[in-house]
């Protein structure tokens, strides 16, 4: 049975987009060279994802001579903000209370990093 696809992104994906939105427009070879050495994928694993990122909606292409050029349609924190709602949709219920409880009752968040939400909910009031 094949996997369905996912609207969110896959690791492979995110590592791809992390390349584009840092790098800017780039063709696959770029993005090739780019990527970190590890794990090491080949040029149509690449390719094959980019195509993916098209199909889902987060890249678009331009042609320059013979080449693609890709780039991000929809920046990191737009996209952010989608993989957010997803995992709140998922596993809270769309309940944004229970993700904020559950991060706060997880033992390694730090006391600067529990500062810093405290400020951020006396600016919000």
């Amino acid at each position: 049975m094949a996997r369905s696809k996912s609207a969110t992104l896959t690791e492979a994906e995110l590592r791809i987009m992390n390349v584009l939105w840092d790098k800017g427009p780039a063709t696959v070879h770029e993005v090739l060279q780019s990527l970190p050495p590890k794990p090491n994928l080949a040029y149509n694993s690449v390719l094959t994802i980019i195509r993916i990122l098209e199909t889902k909606g987060y890249v678009k292409h331009v042609k320059d001579k013979r080449a693609h050029i890709y780039m991000p349609r929809i920046d990191r924190e737009d996209a952010t903000r989608f993989e957010v709602r997803h995992l709140v949709s998922r596993f809270f219920g769309n309940s944004h209370e229970r993700l904020l409880l559950n991060i706060l009752e997880e033992s390694s968040i730090d006391a600067e990093e529990l500062a810093r939400v405290r400020e951020l909910l006396e600016r919000s009031k």
